[in-house]
């Protein structure tokens, strides 16, 4: 089963490395887009899915990220590879010097204290010159879509080796133990403060390595776009529809609403929105554990799966 299911992964990945060649430039650009939000929900799982810590302070670091690429490029004249290592610098620093304070907390204040750094961010960035200030920074243009395409999916298939070895791994028990009782993880030898600024670190670098590839392939950025808290709202939507705390989860959810967004954008472009939040209600109210929870237990139990989740919530 388990030789089954790597065979389709590598399978998949072959598919999706012949898209930019294969496919028109619709489609790659598309690909880029989604690749991208499959790296910031596979980023979001490592802190929220296996350490249980809603983080709404994602997209700090992918905004951090766009701002080293660019910050290095524009005002430094360095390569890209020296933007997108100072971004995660960027990223690595910000979570430590956070984490460690903002980590203390739990449950919905947790959710809230990391809601109001994007907002934070904005107002200092806005305030800098080196960064742009309010107008941004426009980067110099590289007109290679098929290497942007293969950048992204490096990137998302690095995440997802690396949550695979958190499934797998002492530290990665070590945060599930964090999710389900954080007390009894201590009581158990668990230093719950450094497993959890770790997890928030390595899930900013993911983060920032995604915002400094986007930053380079649109070549402008500016405050608002770049620490977006929107963006961060949907790679929590995509990781938990796709399976939050699961290793492929993530990314059926980040490709399956891209897709449906697309969609749903160029069919009923005045009704998309309407369409796209009732999809994820009913996704939410069917399949609270997400689709990877549907594919592993719906074909034993069929139908019985829904009904169950909807008695759950007492519908």
């Amino acid at each position: 089963m388990k030789a089954r299911y790597a065979a389709l992964v590598v399978v998949a990945g072959l598919l999706l490395a012949a898209v930019p060649w294969l496919g028109s430039d619709v489609l790659t650009q598309f690909g880029i887009s989604a690749l991208l939000l499959a790296v910031l929900a596979q980023g979001w799982n490592i802190i929220g899915g296996y350490t249980g810590y809603a983080s709404f302070g994602n997209s700090v670091f992918y905004g951090l990220g766009s701002y080293g690429v660019g910050i290095a490029m524009v005002q430094w004249q360095q390569p890209f590879a020296v933007g997108l290592a100072f971004g995660v610098l960027m990223a690595v620093v910000f979570a430590v010097v956070l984490g460690l304070p903002v980590l203390r907390l739990r449950g919905h204040y947790f959710a809230i204290a990391t809601l109001a750094l994007a907002q934070v961010m904005i107002a200092i960035v806005s305030n800098i010159g080196l960064a742009g200030r309010n107008i941004g920074l426009v980067l110099p243009p590289l007109n290679n879509d098929p290497l942007f395409y293969e950048l992204s999916l490096g990137l998302l298939a690095l995440t997802t080796l690396c949550v695979f070895w958190l499934a797998h791994s002492r530290f990665g028990f070590g945060l599930i133990a964090i999710r389900e009782n954080e007390e009894g993880a201590a009581v158990m030898g668990v230093n719950t403060t450094l497993y959890k600024v770790m997890a928030f670190a390595l899930s900013g670098v993911f983060s920032a390595l995604a915002g400094g590839i986007h930053a380079y392939w649109i070549t402008f950025l500016d405050p608002e776009s770049a620490f977006d808290i929107s963006l961060n709202v949907k790679m929590i939507i995509m990781a938990v529809l796709g399976g939050s705390g699961t290793v492929l989860g993530p990314i059926v959810g980040a490709f399956t609403l891209s897709a449906l967004s697309e969609v749903l954008a160029s069919e009923i472009t005045s009704l998309a929105s309407l369409f796209f939040g009732l999809v994820i209600v009913v996704a939410v109210v069917f399949m609270p554990r997400g689709l990877a929870d549907v594919l592993r237990r719906s074909r034993k139990a069929g139908w019985r799966y829904f009904i169950e989740n909807i008695r759950a919530h007492r519908l």
